[in-house]
């Protein structure tokens, strides 16, 4: 079964009601997932963290979608937020 790259990665926000970040330079990575379930446990730990700062949000990107556009979408949610 092929690898389906996700990355987690989160930062502040200008609006929490919006997803446009603060400053880019300060994205924190939090790391690179073999698969969703673990990138998941990654982005709730994360979100966990920052629960007191309502304009901290942290993503999950399937980076397998860009890799392979050919590939039919899996059913898994586009991206999750605190």
């Amino acid at each position: 079964m092929p690898s389906r790259l996700h990355l987690v990665f989160g930062g502040e926000l200008v609006d929490p009601s919006k997803t446009k970040f603060k400053d880019v330079k300060d994205l924190e990575v939090v790391g690179f997932y073999p698969d969703y379930a673990s990138a998941h446990d990654a982005w709730k730990a994360a979100a966990q963290r920052s629960v007191d700062n309502a304009h901290m949000r942290y993503f999950i990107a399937h980076l397998h979608r860009l890799r392979d556009e050919e590939l039919e979408a899996s059913a898994e949610p586009e991206a999750l937020e605190r």
